[in-house]
């Protein structure tokens, strides 16, 4: 109830103008069509949305089955101390991984670059996580994985906001969430199978090739040299315009 009072009252939707259309079967077709034409008709916003299905299921199997994974390899699986430790460190990680956006346009300059390094580094580490199946090295890549995947979240939603329209922002977002959530729907299934009929880390091994497919997607948005693919820092900022004022005066 607290986030939905300050969700009303402090978040506002810059240039959003509510419709007077009432008819609901017109407005579907209105929503679908936006959807498609920002989104999948729009190239750069296009190849992220479909690197989504591989990134997103993913990512939730590789969350839960850490946790009953940390307990087989701690050797104790009453030990649901550590099933907590996963989801507190997840926790912690997120915080201290949105500390760390800003410091990231510091190191590089677009940010289909932060993805593609991200992406290609979760891969690796799923891969380790499957190949070396020891609990400190799950712990500590677990760490690493959930501080990359929580730095990430902002520049790709930065991304995808730049080049979509405020009025039909809401409505292409969603549509980039449900390609999310079909990966899960597919994936998730299919890797909690591989873990039952071998083993959690053949499971993570599967993980970390369908990551490597959102690589490719990523990359063509990347040869799309999207307006919003430039990270403008604000010291960045201020340095262009006082070297123009100086060249201006000159």
């Amino acid at each position: 109830m607290l986030n939905f009072v300050f969700a009303f009252l402090l978040m506002k939707d810059l240039g959003f103008k509510p419709a007077d259309e009432k008819n609901p079967i017109k407005e579907v077709k209105i929503i679908i069509a936006g959807s498609v034409r920002h989104g999948l008709r729009n190239p750069p916003v296009r190849w992220i949305m479909l690197a989504a299905p591989f990134t997103g299921g993913v990512t939730i199997y590789a969350f839960y089955a850490m946790q009953p994974y940390l307990l087989q390899l701690w050797g104790n699986e009453k030990a649901y101390g550590v099933a907590g430790l996963a989801a507190a460190i997840v926790a912690g990680v997120q915080i201290a991984g949105g500390l760390l956006v800003p410091q990231i346009g510091r190191i590089f300059r677009r940010r289909t670059t932060v993805l593609l390094t991200c992406e290609a580094i979760s891969v690796l580490m799923l891969a380790v996580v499957g190949l070396l199946p020891n609990f400190w090295v799950a712990v500590t890549l677990l760490i690493l994985w959930g501080l990359m995947f929580s730095a990430t979240m902002p520049v790709r939603q930065t991304y995808l906001n730049g080049l979509i329209p405020s009025e039909q922002r809401a409505t292409v977002l969603s549509f980039d969430s449900l390609f999310g959530s079909s990966g899960g729907v597919v994936f998730q299934p299919l890797l909690g199978q591989a873990a039952d009929v071998w083993s959690y880390p053949a499971s993570y091994i599967f993980s970390a090739a369908i990551q490597a497919l959102a690589v490719p997607f990523t990359w063509l948005a990347r040869h799309e040299k999207a307006s919003s693919d430039e990270i403008r820092s604000v010291n960045g900022g201020k340095r262009q315009t006082k070297l123009a004022a100086v060249a201006s005066a000159k």
